[in-house]
């Protein structure tokens, strides 16, 4: 099973109308609101909608529906650990084929669904036929697997979310002379269960590593084969944190201008790098539709609040710079890089959690294998650009400098030298490592947290440093994701962004900016909004109620 999920199998044009008329009204979590044809593939596809669409709740949805049908019907059943995250399985016994398929026929009929046959594979994958249609369940008759595809839909008909988390219903063959049924195809865990099990319930998260043990959901039938911790299961709590800055407000300004000093590089002062285009806002809707497995959500700030965020889901914290810096003179502080230095003294902040900046994004669903090790150790991406040997000069980008200053360090401690920087992608930090480095390079690092601007004496630890001595400690490895970079200084930046758009092919992405200026804002928003909006257009629970 793949660490990093294909992406969603299309992006929808604007719905087409359809019976329902589509009027997008809010419902109840898990309730569609409405049904309606969207454009897929270049075809028509009757689509369920729903207000607070994510991935994991498509496949819930889908799961909950299938079981339903056969517990309604005294069908004998048992959720399988699937081979990838997103697609629940169910199997059945073959002496109960007839009633299956009875019972999801009749489903069928009534759930607006579709149905395929999965194994033997079909001339034409995933042909889908509508499940209302008698005759597509005539010719399942001795299908081994079937797929019931839901199509589920946002109100803005942008997220589609379709095969891909279809539910597959499997028939297992009885070996009599070994007591046990056997699978029709490989699953994650048995390829046969006994005859004489008796059922028990498991969490959703024994079968999807979507979801998480820490946060309870329903429990499904399955075999006591299926309820079992594998080596490679995570089950320690991950959070998150962010780093945000409202250059807008005048009141911070006025604290930046008061201590403002010459900076090292032009970049390192850039005003773009502190403007804010609300990336955080999708951001976290990036998180919430694609990362449901973290925990809390760290917001650190210097004393600001976006307008639009809600505290009130009960996992969002505001976290101020003199709750976490030990030396409250080194604030007010605008390096990054002295923020950065103390995030593990967050008060209540798991062992283990990753750091972002307000313009990384998750671009479709991951699992926390991602980013971390079942033992707990952390991996790291390395970026493919060299950093220069020798001294730090007057060409050196400030990251370059930092990651010299890193340099010398590790040269010091393990006699390896340093040359990549990472890809700016969600970083797995570890809040032990953090303060073993603040122990370990008490004078260096003491530095960095008393610089209020960024300087060539930093270090830059959560970018480069924690990761390296993770690494050189046996506490990391490094890693793969499927990155993307959108500098927005670029000329072709519509582009690039209607490709991301249309393929949703990232794994992770990043929107960066260090060099336009506020000149320039309006330009860049007038095109970065819509694409944003279009990409995540499922509001958050961090959010405010507003029109839509």
């Amino acid at each position: 099973m793949n660490h990093a999920s294909p992406a969603p199998e299309t992006i929808a044009a604007p719905p087409v109308p359809g019976p329902g008329g589509g009027t997008g009204r809010s419902t109840a979590a898990g309730e569609p609101d409405d049904v309606r044809e969207v454009l897929v593939d270049g075809g028509r596809r009757r689509a369920h909608v729903h207000a607070a669409l994510t991935p994991l709740l498509a496949r819930q949805l889908n799961l909950t529906a299938v079981t339903g049908a056969l517990e309604a019907h005294g069908v004998d059943h048992f959720v399988v650990r699937g081979m990838d995250d997103r697609t629940p399985v169910v199997g059945v016994g073959e002496e109960d084929r007839v009633a299956a398929l009875a019972a999801l026929e009749k489903l069928g009929t009534a759930a607006t669904c579709y149905v395929s046959q999965v194994l033997p594979k079909p001339p034409i994958i995933s042909a889908l036929r509508d499940a209302a249609d008698p005759a597509a369940w005539a010719d399942l008759q001795r299908a081994r697997a079937l797929k019931l595809t839901w199509f589920r839909v946002d109100p803005t008909a942008r997220l589609v979310l379709g095969a891909a988390y279809g539910c597959e219903v499997e028939f297992w063959r009885p070996d009599r002379k070994a007591d046990v049924l056997r699978a029709p195809r490989r699953n994650r865990m048995m390829p046969a269960v006994s005859m004489a099990g008796v059922p028990v319930e498991a969490g959703e998260h024994r079968f999807t590593r979507l979801a998480s043990a820490a946060k309870p959901g329903r429990r499904f039938r399955t075999r006591p084969e299926f309820d079992h911790l594998l080596p490679d299961d995570i089950d320690f709590p991950i959070d998150v944190v962010y780093t945000w800055v409202d250059g807008a407000d005048q009141e911070w300004q006025r604290r930046r201008a008061d201590l403002k000093g010459e900076a090292f590089h032009a970049e390192a002062d850039s005003e773009s790098r502190y403007i804010n285009r609300d990336e955080l806002k999708y951001s976290l809707r990036s998180l919430h539709l694609n990362a449901p497995w973290v925990r809390n959500v760290y917001l650190v700030t210097d004393r600001q609040r976006p307008a639009w965020l809600d505290l009130s889901a009960g996992n969002v914290f505001l976290v101020n710079h003199d709750e976490i810096f030990t030396d409250r003179d080194a604030l007010p502080t605008f390096n990054s890089c002295a923020i950065e230095s103390q995030l593990h003294n967050i008060d209540g902040l798991a062992e283990h959690f990753l750091y972002l900046n307000d313009d990384m994004f998750f671009g479709r669903p991951l699992a926390p294998q991602t980013f971390f090790l079942a033992n707990g150790n952390t991996k790291f991406f390395l970026s493919q650009n060299r950093i220069p040997l020798g001294p730090i000069t007057s060409l050196d980008s400030p990251v370059d400098a930092m990651i010299k200053n890193n340099r010398r360090l590790v040269e010091e401690r393990f006699g390896r030298t340093l040359t990549q920087g990472s890809q700016h992608v969600p970083y797995p930090l570890r809040r032990s490592i953090l303060a073993e480095i603040e122990r370990e390079f008490p004078a260096e690092h003491a530095a960095t947290v008393r610089s209020r601007f960024r300087s060539a004496t930093d270090l830059t630890i959560t970018y480069s440093l924690h990761h390296y001595y993770a690494f050189l400690t046996g506490r990391a490895l490094p890693g793969h994701v499927n990155y993307g970079y959108v500098q927005l200084a670029v000329p072709d930046l519509v582009a690039r962004l209607k490709r991301a758009e249309a393929r949703r092919d990232w794994d992770t992405f990043c929107i960066n900016d260090a060099f336009s200026t506020y000149a320039q804002l309006q330009q860049q928003m007038a095109v970065l909004e819509p694409f944003l909006e279009a990409y995540f257009p499922v509001p958050s629970p961090y959010e405010l109620a507003g029109p839509r």
